[in-house]
């Protein structure tokens, strides 16, 4: 899939032999779970991105940008980010991968697995990567990107001594929508040159419940289901996926909030204490960041009180978080789920 543009013209510079600088990106606060993204090869404008977030059910846009540059005698498509912002939309395995996003943050790439075969690539090796100028990046491993058509990823600041074109990518998370009425609004928006790439993951009407003995889930609506069903018989999963988008995606949440609640699901530090475990094999104490462990513990705090029932679970959320407006948002986007996913 041709949709990124070629290395824009400018002076090669010399590779740089200095160490990259070590940078540490937070741990995971939010949940996004992505449903379409856009590419446009010369960019996508910052009028348009606006519209795109004002169509109706979008609920978060990022955008990224992008170019092909040569590396290793090969044209490979890249796309740079701001790692912070990018690891929330990112798999579940790959946005749990705290050394990988380190890595990316202090001038490192992270590849496909395709691109790593193809380009041969060893991690911890520095490559010369060419675009507007040549820059000497260590290769910080592989992992899935979430896009197809993808090879690499760099942070922003790479991206910018490489030159890649502004703003060629949006991504889009939009639960509620139907995916043919979403691609048919996003495209009147961006026009007919634009690629627009389906992202929603598999449905749970044709995934397993359960992963193989002794695995953890690898996309986030596994880990809803699995999480629900585990901690939970009968509390629907879409509610564990509607807190989390609700608690650290709808608002954007940098961190700690304003009554000092953290992670992706947003724990009071108190309740954690209690409520908190570890799940699916995860090493050490209950981790508040960790969504391994986050989503589980919110399933066992939603059922202690009330949430396993259909009568219980208004009570339920309501516990999770004492306002009206909440319970109504969290269950109106549950629903929302169980139409796109079902």
């Amino acid at each position: 899939m041709h949709v990124i543009p070629g290395p824009p013209p400018g002076p090669a510079a010399t590779p740089s032999a200095a160490p990259a600088q070590v940078h540490t990106v937070a741990a995971l606060r939010r949940i996004v779970l992505p449903d379409l993204a856009v590419i446009e090869p010369a960019g996508v404008s910052s009028a348009e991105v606006s519209r795109i977030a004002k169509v109706s059910g979008v609920r978060q846009v990022l955008t990224l940008d992008g170019a092909k540059v040569m590396m290793n005698g090969h044209l490979v498509r890249v796309i740079g980010v701001n790692a912070q912002q990018y690891r929330s939309w990112t798999p579940l395995s790959t946005a749990s991968d705290q050394p990988l996003w380190n890595a990316l943050a202090s001038g490192g790439f992270v590849a496909s697995a395709k691109a790593q075969h193809r380009l041969q690539l060893h991690q911890g090796t520095s490559y010369s990567v060419t675009g507007a100028s040549t820059v000497s990046l260590r290769y910080a491993g592989s992992a899935p990107l979430g896009i197809g058509g993808i090879d690499m990823v760099v942070g922003a600041q790479v991206s910018a001594k490489l030159g890649l074109v502004h703003h060629v990518g949006v991504l889009i998370s939009a639960p509620g929508v139907g995916m043919s009425k979403l691609q048919r609004e996003v495209g009147a928006v961006v026009g007919s040159n634009a690629n627009l790439i389906p992202l929603r993951a598999q449905s749970p009407a044709s995934a397993p419940v359960f992963t193989k003995s002794g695995k953890r889930p690898t996309i986030y609506v596994q880990l809803f289901q699995e999480s629900a069903a585990m901690y939970c018989p009968g509390l629907p999963w879409t509610v564990l996926a509607a807190i989390g988008q609700i608690e650290s995606g709808d608002r954007a949440n940098p961190g700690v909030s304003s009554a000092g609640a953290l992670g992706p699901m947003q724990f009071l530090p108190s309740t954690w204490r209690e409520w908190g475990i570890t799940a699916f094999g995860e090493p050490g104490p209950p981790n508040i960041m960790d969504p391994y462990d986050a989503v589980p513990s919110a399933a066992r705090y939603l059922c202690a009180a009330g949430g396993a029932t259909a009568k219980g679970l208004p009570r339920a959320i309501f516990a999770y978080n004492h306002a009206d407006w909440y319970v109504n948002e969290v269950l109106a986007l549950a629903k929302q789920y169980a139409h796109a996913y079902g």
